[in-house]
């Protein structure tokens, strides 16, 4: 199976939330997901992001993909912290 770890979003219209969720690659984007490791706040100043980093090695280490705009949010905020 093919997994991915991408952004799922939550919240309302003009209001969004995003959860940082494993998800096998082929379900759509708010299907079901296997584990959520994190949360993403783009309504804040600045923009939160947490992440559980033991969880997110771990799925790495188990062949996960990073998708490309979870990967652009990383860039910014986190590959100093995760140390990837």
């Amino acid at each position: 199976m093919a997994v991915a770890i991408r952004l799922r979003r939550t919240g309302k219209r003009s209001q969004p939330n995003y959860r940082i969720v494993v998800i096998d690659k082929r379900k759509k984007r708010n299907g079901l997901y296997l584990e959520r490791i994190g949360l993403y706040n783009p309504m804040t100043n600045p923009a939160t992001i947490s992440i559980d980093k033991e969880k997110f090695k771990l799925w790495l280490s188990r062949g996960a993909i990073v998708s490309s705009g979870l990967n652009r949010l990383l860039d910014k905020k986190l590959k100093k912290d995760l140390s990837l």
